[in-house]
């Protein structure tokens, strides 16, 4: 057993160089700066006090430091978790309450505990089966809904909270004109700061320097700012241990939200960190590993008082482009939050909720991909309905119902293309032994007497039926002048028992109706089923052939030069 693909750690930090601490200091100061201000508001957006956003930042970070295979990724409170938090929490208690801090705690325990059996056993490919325009979908309609959630601060009207569009546009339309003018100007105000730092230079810490301006601003003026909420005091000191409380009724109450929170992190951490990947040759990201180290992360996290943790999309590329390079980053982010939990927490008292509520508007519109959606206009109508109907059910119906619909989605698309896979006939391209799809190279020849028969995918239980009616047409349309039939199998990497009884029971058909049925460029692991399966009772050897060409010479002329020296390797491979 190799240690340090257990503990990533050990593969970088012995070999650690000086000419990287500079690198991995400046990065790791940086994403600290940008984490606090963020800590305090996505932990506001999970119905938490803002310290939990702060103790999420700290262990969570550490734990992946030393089991994650990336070493660029910045994990930490995001904001589509702590939306997804909210959402299914706030239907057990009362947000900001001791019972729902304590269930958002056991919340992290379970989504751990679920992450790290699941990379124990290296179930991370169950995550592939949602597909990229579902993941697309998903996270536009959830940015949405975090920021629209978040006008109740930015405009200091107490709109309701809620993961469906339609209530908060509502109750948004009733009220929005009891917004408070000096919080709204503020808010508003810092959303135009962060934009413009953005446009300038995005490593510039743009959420520090608002967060700065709004703390100054409601020191020194805010006795004449009227209604303008602040976070007021925060809890100083490190977190303590402490375990979760269990509830088995709550644990099976949690158990859809924890299951959603699992596939979203995953899905979160694996695409940033394989595009981190591609920007260096010094690692490689393995994803049953990075369940593990999400999974430690927040069972860790849960025992010093965190919520669940993911990984950051903004913060992890700033780790990147600021130079950082190794997991160093990562223990100087949570350096950067331990003395902000220890000492400067104070600080933190004037600040106003309207900046908050700003540096997550700019934060999550920033993931509402309408170029991939135009992308996939242009591409593939059927992925563009999938990510629209995604996009869709998540907005009206909530997020954790958002995400079963688009799994249901793309699990009904990849079975319906399965079962109904492209087929086609091929022609013979002129003067040459090459056999090409007739509906694409109008000049191939086509003869009435022969079938050449493309099937481009696995041939199994769900298309079998698929296959026998599409041929069954083919021939039909051909006639009665039809003699042979040629399959070509070059595409079919794979078959089961009902697909082999399916052609057993083809060959005897055609058989019947004196037309030959050839095989050509059939695969070893095919073939070697289709023989145990007693193929050759039905029809002999040597109508199995190397390619197209070679099965239709063999018709037209009787020319047995290849196939019988194809016949006698196959003989062997029996054998």
């Amino acid at each position: 057993m190799n240690i340090k693909k257990i503990i990533p750690i050990l593969e970088w930090l012995p070999n650690y160089k000086a000419f990287r601490f500079k690198g991995d200091l400046v990065a790791g100061i940086t994403v600290g700066i940008i984490l606090i201000p963020q800590g305090i508001a996505y932990a506001l957006i999970a119905g938490l006090p803002p310290i939990y956003g702060l103790y999420c930042a700290l262990l969570p970070q550490i734990i992946y430091a030393i089991f994650g295979s990336s070493r660029q990724v910045a994990i930490g409170p995001v904001a589509m978790d702590s939306l997804i938090v909210a959402s299914g929490v706030s239907t057990l208690a009362v947000a900001g309450s001791d019972s729902y801090i304590s269930i958002a705690i056991l919340l992290a325990l379970m989504v751990g505990t679920l992450q790290f059996i699941m990379g124990v056993f290296r179930l991370g490919f169950l995550v592939n089966f949602i597909s990229k325009p579902v993941i697309n979908g998903f996270t536009s309609a959830v940015a949405i809904t975090i920021g629209m959630n978040q006008f109740r601060n930015l405009l200091g009207v107490d709109f309701i909270q809620s993961d469906q569009i339609q209530f908060l546009i509502k109750d948004i339309w009733y009220y929005i004109l009891d917004f408070n003018l000096h919080t709204t100007i503020i808010g508003l105000t810092s959303i135009l700061i962060i934009i413009i730092f953005r446009r300038i230079n995005k490593k510039i810490p743009n959420a520090l320097i608002v967060v700065i301006i709004g703390v100054l601003t409601m020191r020194f003026f805010g006795d004449s700012l009227n209604g303008v909420s602040i976070v007021k005091e925060i809890p100083s000191g490190l977190p303590s241990f402490s375990t979760p409380d269990f509830d088995f009724q709550l644990i099976k109450n949690l158990m859809p939200i924890a299951l959603t929170l699992v596939m979203v992190g995953y899905l979160e951490t694996i695409t940033i960190g394989k595009s981190l990947e591609v920007k260096q040759d010094e690692y490689r990201v393995r994803p049953s590993q990075e369940l593990i180290a999400l999974g430690l992360s927040n069972i860790v996290g849960s025992f010093f008082k965190a919520y669940p943790s993911s990984s950051s999309f903004s913060r992890s590329a700033i780790n990147q482009e600021t130079g950082g390079t190794t997991g160093m980053s990562a223990l100087i982010s949570a350096a950067i939050v331990g003395v902000t939990l220890l000492f400067l927490t104070p600080l933190f008292y004037f600040l106003p909720k309207t900046v908050l509520a700003a540096i997550i508007i700019v934060a999550v519109f920033g993931l509402v991909n309408l170029k991939q959606a135009t992308s996939l206009w242009k591409i593939n109508k059927l992925d563009f309905s999938l990510m629209l109907a995604t996009f869709i059910f998540t907005l009206l119906l909530g997020i954790e119902y958002g995400i079963l619909a688009g799994i249901s989605l793309s699990l009904a698309i990849l079975i319906y293309r399965i079962s109904r896979p492209y087929v086609t006939e091929l022609g013979n391209v002129p003067n040459s032994d090459f056999y090409r799809n007739k509906n694409r190279f109008k000049e191939v020849i086509v003869e009435e007497d022969v079938l050449i028969f493309r099937f481009e995918a696995q041939l199994v239980y769900a298309n079998a039926t698929y296959f026998r009616d599409y041929l069954e047409q083919m021939v039909d349309d051909k006639g009665t002048l039809l003699k042979l039939i040629v399959l070509d199998s070059e595409s079919i990497n794979r078959i089961d028992t009902t697909g082999v009884e399916m052609l057993k029971e083809l060959v005897r058909y055609f058989q019947n109706k004196q037309i030959l049925f050839y095989f050509a460029g059939v695969k070893g692991p095919v073939r070697d089923l289709l023989f145990r399966a007693g193929l050759l009772e039905n029809i002999d050897i040597t109508h199995f052939f190397m390619c197209v060409n070679d099965a239709v010479v063999f018709y037209k002329t009787g020319d047995r030069s290849k196939q019988e020296k194809f016949s006698k390797y196959l003989h062997q491979s029996c054998d």
